[in-house]
């Protein structure tokens, strides 16, 4: 038993320029993979976690610990290299050749793949930060090495190639800071004082804890309409708040509704004078 075992483990699989290849040197070759590739996962890991409590960017941490893990590969394929005696110089001719069927079959691939490493290095566009690509808005969650991971707002996945946030325009709302600016507008019959619905626009503005103080809101009476006295209210928010702008705006117009209905303002709506000539001429055809 324990020679057929011997057997098998010396049995000689490849012979490469006097480099002889054993089973028994494969299996350690394939024990040494598995457990550098535990390593440099656990390692990044373990990296991750710590930049993340001193409160590093997670952008920042996910190109540290994606360093961190292609290093660790590489000092385990040229160890495994020099432990069985195979020198680069064996890879020449196979590199070439993949690198042409590379060049004409996995031309998308590569650039998706370049892409993502331009983004994780340059950080245009970082995690947690939110987006708006070609209408959709959403929130990265993660740049991996083919395609980037967006949360849109109404809960749906994207997968976007990372070529396309490279190449065409990509509206990052949050990447100098994570204030955004929005409004809400309403309209008031003819006969309100302009005055009061500006205090009461600032009451309800105010009154919102998710809305920033500065850069302070901003009220405007816009303009004169066909059937309402216009105004408009700009302020900004904080984007980490989880939060919608709909809803912010929305809780915005329900406070308007109690505050103009205490204060017996009225919402404009369309209204027509309709003038009906009293006056009716008859005419008679002579007999």
């Amino acid at each position: 038993m324990a020679t057929s075992i011997s057997e098998v483990l010396s049995y000689e699989l490849v012979n490469f320029s006097g480099s002889v290849i054993v089973v028994s040197d494969l299996l350690l070759v394939l024990g040494f993979v598995i457990l550098g590739w535990l390593m440099a996962k656990l390692g990044g890991r373990f990296i991750a976690n710590r930049l993340l409590a001193r409160n590093v960017r997670p952008d920042l941490v996910h190109l540290i610990r994606r360093i961190f893990t292609i290093v660790v590969l590489v000092l385990i394929l040229l160890s495994v290299l020099q432990w069985l005696s195979i020198p680069l110089t064996a890879f020449a001719f196979l590199s070439g050749a993949v690198a042409i069927g590379v060049g004409f079959g996995a031309q998308n691939i590569i650039n998706n793949f370049i892409s993502g490493w331009i983004l994780m290095w340059e950080r245009p566009i970082r995690i947690g930060d939110f987006l708006e690509v070609s209408g959709d808005k959403g929130t990265v969650e993660s740049i991996n090495t083919r395609s980037t991971r967006i949360r849109r707002v109404d809960g749906v996945h994207l997968l976007i190639p990372n070529s396309r946030l490279l190449e065409n325009t990509v509206t990052n709302w949050t990447l100098v800071d994570r204030n955004i600016r929005t409004s809400v507008q309403v309209g008031v019959i003819y006969g309100t004082d302009p005055r009061l619905v500006e205090r009461l626009i600032g009451e309800a503005v105010e009154q919102h804890k998710d809305i920033l103080n500065t850069p302070p809101p901003i009220i405007v009476f816009d303009d004169f309409g066909d059937n309402a006295l216009k105004f408009e209210v700009f302020f900004w928010i904080n984007a980490s708040v989880e939060r919608d702008l709909r809803a912010i705006r929305s809780d915005i117009r329900y406070v308007l509704c109690e505050l103009f209905d205490k204060n017996n303002v009225v919402f404009a709506f369309p209204q027509r004078d309709v003038h009906v000539d009293g006056h009716i001429k008859i005419h008679r055809e002579p007999s």
